[in-house]
């Protein structure tokens, strides 16, 4: 969803799309309680995605074996009865208590959200793209510098560089190619590639063609002329340098998880994480709730299924908030007429 100048007002907000993320969404739509999600990454799964889609699980209850992208989509579609609202590409920078209780949450593109709880199911952190160490490329960040899912311009007639070695980084040299750069260079500081042998094989073609040129080296410095970027000075790993030329900089290093935002919104923490009480997963702010890697707790063990623990709780806890003195009840999903109807069964 683009930003907007209207609030978005919603019973619940959800921070991190997840398997716990998408797990909560599932258990709040059985207290009746319908979300939106917000994610930084543009995609659906949070770490099963970005780091193991293709990798196989196995201590997920009943499943004896799935990988990350399977379970994903299954969370998917158990969640998908209660319509959530996916807000993806965005990060959300402040978070603020409104005199009615409820919580103002305002995104990286400008979407601001009302919501009267909140839900942190933001793993390890947010996932942001690893960046070069070179400040001096900073000021051309979104204009000739793109990292990892960021659309590049029209790239016809020009000298394209991509950094990095793995699926992404070989995908978008090869796209490069298809859209008519002048030239592609692929620049990875190690002689190996680690992608699919799909992949390698038609950029090892392209190679041998020459229509993409692969050095194995590290950027140093970046050449400028008129306040634009014209090319870049790289180290060899023969300790030489050399100079290449470079309209455009794509760098696929992948992601690296960061607290972000998230530590100046005054929730007690605890070495990077977040406190909770274990009986509903609240934190320390009313109407805010931790579930997944994000928290801690003793006992805390890091793994999905613990998650899934404390969502199913914490939509509870959710329920006792948002109608206080009314009794929320134990039901089955095998016998309830109540959530029969939620469910569309």
């Amino acid at each position: 969803m683009s930003s907007t100048s209207t609030p978005i007002q919603t019973d619940a907000l959800v921070i991190g799309a997840g398997p716990v993320g998408l797990f909560q969404v599932f258990q709040l739509g059985l207290q009746d309680i319908h979300a939106h999600v917000i994610d930084v990454l543009p995609y659906v799964g949070g770490q099963c995605m970005a780091l193991y889609a293709d990798k196989p699980i196995y201590d997920i209850p009943g499943l004896p074996r799935c990988t990350g992208r399977e379970l994903i989509e299954r969370l998917q579609q158990q969640a998908s009865p209660f319509k959530p609202v996916f807000h993806l590409q965005q990060l959300v920078c402040t978070l603020q208590q409104l005199a009615d209780s409820s919580w103002q949450a305002e995104t990286s593109d400008g979407t601001v959200f009302l919501a009267k709880t909140i839900f942190i199911a933001a793993g390890v952190g947010a996932f942001m793209p690893r960046k070069l160490a070179l400040p001096e490329l900073d000021a051309f960040e979104g204009k000739q510098l793109f990292y990892n899912f960021e659309e590049m311009p029209d790239l016809q007639a020009k000298d394209v560089v991509v950094v990095g070695g793995d699926d992404e980084a070989l995908q978008s040299a090869l796209d490069a190619v298809n859209l008519q750069a002048r030239s592609v260079t692929l620049v990875h500081r190690r002689s190996t590639l680690d992608a699919s042998e799909a992949l390698l094989k038609q950029f090892h073609s392209c190679v041998s063609e020459q229509k993409i040129q692969f050095i194995t080296a590290q950027i140093t410095h970046a050449l400028t002329s008129e306040h634009q970027l014209t090319g870049l000075q790289i180290q060899l790993i023969d300790g030489n340098s050399r100079q290449i030329p470079c309209d455009q900089i794509r760098v696929q290093l992948g992601l690296s998880p960061q607290l972000g935002p998230l530590a100046d919104w005054g929730l007690d923490m605890s070495r990077k994480q977040l406190s909770v009480n274990t009986e509903d997963f609240s934190t320390n702010a009313p109407g805010i709730f931790a579930v997944g890697d994000i928290n801690t707790y003793p006992g805390k063990r890091k793994l999905i299924v613990s998650g899934f623990h404390e969502a199913t709780l914490a939509a509870y806890g959710a329920a006792a908030y948002l109608r206080p003195g009314q009794k929320i009840p134990l039901e089955y999903t095998t016998a309830s007429p109540r959530l029969h109807r939620l469910l569309g069964v």
